[in-house]
């Protein structure tokens, strides 16, 4: 991992712009949120495989330098276009725990099902603009036609049984321009 990037996520999106805030301190389900303004959702899954975490997600998941997790990411799509690009992270451990469906998840939403189980706990939101010294920046970017200079990022635990799972969203500048 670069020497450039910090490590550091935010309790507040403190510089972050009015028209992207709404998006990022929204509790609710993005993907709910991002349905309910376009004609056609779809979940366009990317990379699915048991890989090292980012630096910055270490601590957060218990997880050593060298231990593999789960890491999946996708993208949402409304109509045509990624407005969002969502990786999580859950411990090798918990995959035959609570966490055991996540390999069968497919194109389906991981949000559907963190938010119609009502065990499921969701922490308090991290926040950081990412830019090109982190991954996650770099593989949102990779269906952008213009990458822009910095993307928001917004991430959380969610809790089922004790085990996390640690979910980051990263908002692609279309989303700027669903209706609020």
């Amino acid at each position: 991992m670069s020497a450039h990037q910090p490590l550091t996520w935010h309790p507040v999106p403190v510089n972050a712009a009015v028209n992207i805030r709404w998006w990022l301190l929204h509790r609710d389900s993005l993907t709910q949120l991002i349905q309910q303004r376009c004609s056609k959702f779809w979940v366009d899954p990317v990379f699915q495989s048991l890989a090292p975490a980012c630096t910055d997600e270490l601590v957060m998941m218990n997880l050593r330098d060298s231990e593999l997790a789960l890491v999946r990411e996708v993208y949402l799509y409304c109509n045509d276009t990624p407005v969002v690009f969502a990786h999580s992270v859950v411990a090798r451990k918990h995959l035959q725990g609570a966490w055991r469906g996540l390999s069968r998840l497919g194109n389906r939403s991981l949000g559907t099902l963190l938010f119609t189980n009502p065990l499921i706990k969701r922490a308090e939101f991290g926040y950081k603009q990412l830019n090109i010294h982190h991954p996650l920046f770099k593989r949102a970017c990779q269906r952008l036609q213009a990458p822009p200079l910095s993307l928001w990022a917004r991430r959380s635990l969610f809790m089922l049984q004790g085990q996390p799972i640690l979910v980051t969203e990263v908002f692609l500048p279309a989303i700027l321009r669903l209706k609020i």
